[in-house]
Parts: structure tokens; sequence; C-alpha cells
């Protein structure tokens, strides 16, 4: 996309609105099929190896990538291979200070500890952005990358893609018509994690000559390399990832949270499992997730809906089968669902809010689908939904506006979950010898969400947010 001025100045002058008129309209140009460049969207993708390669895939054919930064050429390698002209980058800071010109929207598909700051830069050049899920590592870095949106009036998604599927827009108009009555309580469980947690932190070892760790690490604290940690296994470190429920919380939660118009929670907390030694003293890994946990959020009455409860279960917990599904019915999908309990009945779900079901299922024989009013994107991906809105064509389904509070309730509950303290047991004694035991560190935390803080556990505060080392 040809400009005769950056996007961030272009902004300041004429003001979002004036977007969609940038865009030269196709059938101006060319014929039946083809796809100029004044209407192709000039993309840099920061993170270019595994979610990155997705985003590729989805967009190829459409838009134009004008930029890769990626710190790891091993990850990275297919891309490069299929697209050798396009301008390779490690560091996107430098990518920024030499390409921005040339750069109308950013993708960010880095681990979460990056997410905030790439983002943000981009958002200070005046380039749209959308960001993997979860939007930020911590609570602060959410409202940061709020505060930018407004302030920069670009185009904003993060990447839960059920955001953009019909089955999300359908359950919400089930909930919000009343076919279950009020709703005051959801159970919602994923079988994730699906990688190492509950683990002690490895020794130091050399990093491959294809990966550069300290830009891996950005803003995160120094640490040795270790191949426990990537691919794709930093989801299970606090320093990079959010465990299981900022993995697949908002996905699981999106359409639980949207329908409900949840908000920020009022309190949280949790119970977690950890990892027993041969000595059966309970193991204390602070840098690793726990294997597991339950955690417990409590909504305040919002928009005519009464308080609720949001249970979360993960590592292979899952709530209790409800009665009014059949012994042979199936409980969710294979990789979560959520069960929502009204004053009226029960729904069932999967991940995206997909094959939504009115427990038991024999209502589901007469059962008519209210009005639609929620938007539908016409099967577009969840990349392209963000892309049209970037054109000036349609709206982004989940833009920060939404996708913030969502993130940080999430990151809320990961507060109760870093809190939890576990009692430890005398070494020596077998599992039957153990008497009765309670665990004394376990608390409700009360959170204050106009001033971002914990009100009643000040040691929880350490994890709203955290410095970045210096350089970042």
């Amino acid at each position: 996309m040809k400009k005769h001025q950056t996007r961030r100045s272009f902004l300041k002058t004429t003001g979002k609105a004036a977007l969609a008129f940038t865009i030269v309209p196709r059938f101006v140009l060319g014929g039946k099929g083809y796809i100029p460049p004044s209407d192709r969207l000039n993309i840099a993708l920061v993170g270019v190896g595994g979610k990155g390669g997705a985003h590729l895939g989805a967009l190829k054919k459409t838009e134009t990538f004008v930029a890769f930064c990626d710190v790891d050429d091993r990850r990275a390698a297919e891309a490069y291979a299929e697209f050798p002209k396009v301008p390779r980058y490690r560091d996107f800071r430098k990518m920024f200070d030499t390409s921005a010109r040339d750069i109308d929207a950013v993708m960010v598909a880095t681990p979460d500890h990056t997410h905030a700051v790439a983002a943000v830069a981009a958002m200070q050049l005046g380039k749209h952005v959308y960001v993997e899920k979860p939007l930020t590592h911590n609570i602060r870095e959410a409202r940061t990358l709020l505060d930018a949106a407004r302030k920069y009036k670009v185009v904003t998604q993060m990447g839960n893609q059920g955001a953009s599927m019909d089955c999300n827009a359908e359950l919400t108009e089930w909930i919000r018509s009343g076919v279950i009555g009020k709703v005051k309580k959801v159970h919602v469980w994923t079988n994730r994690p699906v990688w190492p947690q509950g683990v002690p932190t490895p020794a130091g070892e050399k990093a491959p000559p294809e990966l550069d760790w300290d830009l891996w690490l950005g803003p995160a604290p120094v640490r040795a390399y270790s191949e426990r940690y990537l691919p794709f296994r930093w989801r299970g470190w606090w320093d990079f990832g959010t465990g299981a429920l900022g993995d697949m919380g908002c996905h699981l939660i999106d359409p639980v949270y949207r329908a409900l118009q949840l908000g920020y929670p009022t309190s949280v907390e949790a119970s977690a499992t950890t990892v027993w030694s041969d000595e059966f003293v309970e193991a204390d890994y602070p840098d690793s997730c726990p294997p597991s946990s339950i955690v417990r959020m409590d909504f305040p009455a919002r928009n005519n809906m009464p308080g609720c409860e949001l249970w979360w279960y993960d590592g292979g917990v899952r709530p209790m089968r409800p009665a009014e599904l059949g012994s042979n019915e199936p409980f969710g999908s294979w990789d979560g669902g959520a069960l929502f309990e009204g004053s009226k009945g029960k729904l069932l779900c999967g991940i995206y809010g997909e094959k939504a079901t009115l427990l038991p299922t024999s209502r589901m024989k007469d059962f008519k689908a209210p009005k639609k009013t929620e938007p539908r994107y016409g099967g577009d991906s969840h990349q392209m939904v963000w892309v049209k809105a970037c054109k000036g064509q349609g709206k982004a389904s989940s833009p920060f506006e939404y996708a913030v509070p969502l993130t940080e309730a999430i990151l809320i509950g990961n507060l109760a979950v870093r809190c939890y303290d576990f009692k430890k047991l005398q070494p020596g004694k077998k599992p039957d010898s153990w008497a009765p035991y309670d665990y004394p560190g376990r608390v409700r935390l009360e959170w204050d969400a106009a001033n971002m803080r914990v009100t009643n556990f000040g040691e929880a505060n350490a994890f709203v947010g955290r410095e970045y080392r210096e350089g970042w």
C-alpha cells in the first residue's frame, strides 16, 4: 500500500474514519480474481514460525508481507524459503527503524512475554496490530495496550479466533434471550497443559547458533538457555508464559465472557496440584506453573444480570458431570468445554461455543433459535476479519476494548494460582499415613479493578506487573 506520509501522521490529520478511502476499489484496476497492490495490506510478521506460520498461510494470497522478524532461524526456515525476497530481522525494533514506512499493520505471534513490547512499539508508529492470545503476560501490560489503542486509534485484534465464528454469536443470543434464565454459575475446563508443568528449573546449556537467546528473552529476566523452554514449552514457565489458563482461557472463556458481559471479577481464589518427590515431600517449583488448578472468579451483577461464579479447571480436572446429561452423551469436546447453570436450565458447549446444547438434550427437539442480534463475519478467518477492519470494511471481532478486560480477568485468575501456598509435608511419611490437613495459604484475593491491585493480600501485587530488564 503506497503512502506519501506515515500512517501515524495520516491518522493524526484525517482520523480513522478516512481510512477506507485510501483503498482503491478493485474493480477500477483489475479483472476478475485480480487483487491490485493498492488493495493489499502491507503486513509485518513478528514471530514467523509456529502460530506466525498459520497467519502467513491465512493471508498470503490476499495481502502482502513486507517484513519478517524472528529470533530463531530454525522456526522461521519454512517461511524464509517460501518468501526469500521479504526482508528479515531478528529485532523488531530494528525492523521498525528500517521498514516502518513500508508497513501498514503488524501481527505479533511471539511467546506471551514479548507481546506487549512489540505491540506497543507498532501502535506508537500508527500501525494496526493483531496480537496472539493471551494479549499480554501481565495485567499492567494489558492496561497499557488498551491505553495505546485508544491513543493511537489503530485497528486491533486479539488472536482468539472463536470471536469470529458464528457459533460464538449464536451462543450469546441464546443466553441473552433467557433460554436458560438467569445464569449464576459457569464451569469451564480444558485438557491443557499438554506441555511440562510443575517441574524444576533446568540447568543452563549453550543455545544453538540459529537462535538469538538474548533477543528471545526480550524484557524477561536473564536466565540461561535450555531446550526445556522452547519451542512451545515456554507456556509452562511463569517468566515467559501464563500456563493453561492463559493459553486456553481466551478461547474457552471468550464465549462465556461475551454472552454474560462479565467485566472484571471482584474476587478470585485457586487450588492447585504439585509434584511429589520420592521422599513424599511436596515439591515447590516457583518458576513453573502447576500441573493442574481450579480457579473460582466472582463477577458482580451487571446489565440486569445477577452476580456470577466462573469456575476454571485444567490439567485433567473437570467439573462433575451434570445429572441432566445422559450416561453416554458427550460432556464437552476433547479439549474442553463450558457448562452454564441458569435458573431455567443448563447449557453445554464446546471450546468456541460450538455445539451448544440445552440439557437435558431432549429440550433441543422443539427448540427454536432466538432472533439474530450479534454480528456475523461471513465465514471469514479471524485474520481476515481484522484485515477488512484495517481497510475500513467492517469491525474487528476481538478489539482491545473487548480483549483487554477478557485477558485481565484471566490474568487475575493466575494471581490466585501463583499465590497458592502449599503446606509442606514431613519427609519420610508415606501417603497412607498422612493425617487430614488443609492449605493455610489458600486465600481469596479481593480485586480492586479501578486501582489495579489486590486489597487483602499484598504479596499478590508483585505479579500484577513487572520491571523490564535494562534495554527494554
